[in-house]
């Protein structure tokens, strides 16, 4: 299902009922940057699997002890314990109205044990029954994606980002603009990288949107589009969740 970009509406959005929102979206597609302006938007948490397992091992949870115990002897961190710390976020206050999951699921047996979980414990009950679960797919045509990724430069000093293939670019080329700096480029950043990188995520993800194509709770939004028509666009297909 597409949707098409229409201008925010002037309503205040921090007592919208939100309800679950999944963002997917491969390296580049700027699922992070839309997930955290609709999180400001809704006054909803963005919850990050990766902020969650830092959390849990800096606070020497029972979950993040396991987690650590596994991580040392180089091994993942097992589906059990993902979910896990996922269900004790996902009961906190802040998730009263709605949440934000970006890196989460990331395969079929994750979002199978979403679903389940979402529907036990029956998350944002309105007069039309369970909130459903609305996933957005931000679509990028693989060269953008490669140009975005291989474009990007850091400042060793600072830490700022720019990209020399967009209008993040920095006004000198090369030199960062807050003191100067030769600009570097990461590891992650080589282009030989980035194509596995894409590769092992078109791997790992194209059945998890099947899985919810078939079950009709895919968006898939422009992530080509200008930032505040892919921002209006995801805020029509989260308040439109409950009619796909």
């Amino acid at each position: 299902m597409a949707v098409n970009a229409t201008p925010i509406c002037d309503v205040k959005k921090s007592e919208f009922l939100v309800g679950p929102v999944v963002f997917l979206g491969a390296p580049g597609a700027g699922k992070g940057t839309q997930a955290q302006r609709i999180a400001e938007l809704y006054k909803v948490p963005q919850i990050s699997t990766g902020d969650i397992l830092r959390d849990n091992i800096a606070r020497a949870t029972e979950l993040g002890k396991a987690a650590r115990e596994k991580m040392d002897r180089g091994e993942l961190v097992p589906d059990e314990l993902v979910e896990g710390m996922v269900a004790d976020r996902l009961a906190q206050p802040d998730c009263a109205r709605g949440f934000l999951l970006d890196g989460f699921p990331r395969t079929v047996k994750q979002a199978e044990w979403l679903d389940k979980h979402l529907a036990e414990k029956c998350f944002f009950e309105t007069p039309k029954g369970c909130k459903q679960l609305v996933v957005i797919q931000l679509a990028v045509a693989y060269n953008q994606l490669l140009r975005r990724l291989t474009g990007r430069r850091t400042c060793p000093t600072c830490g700022r980002i720019y990209n020399a293939n967009t209008t993040q670019r920095s006004l000198v080329e090369g030199v960062c603009d807050s003191d100067g700096s030769a600009l570097v480029t990461r590891k992650d950043d080589r282009e030989d990288v980035i194509k596995e990188r894409l590769k092992n995520y078109e791997e790992q993800t194209l059945p998890l949107v099947s899985y919810y194509s078939e079950r009709e709770r895919l968006v898939e939004i422009d992530g080509s589009a200008e930032l505040d028509a892919i921002t209006a666009a995801t805020v029509k297909a989260i308040e439109d969740g409950d009619r796909l």
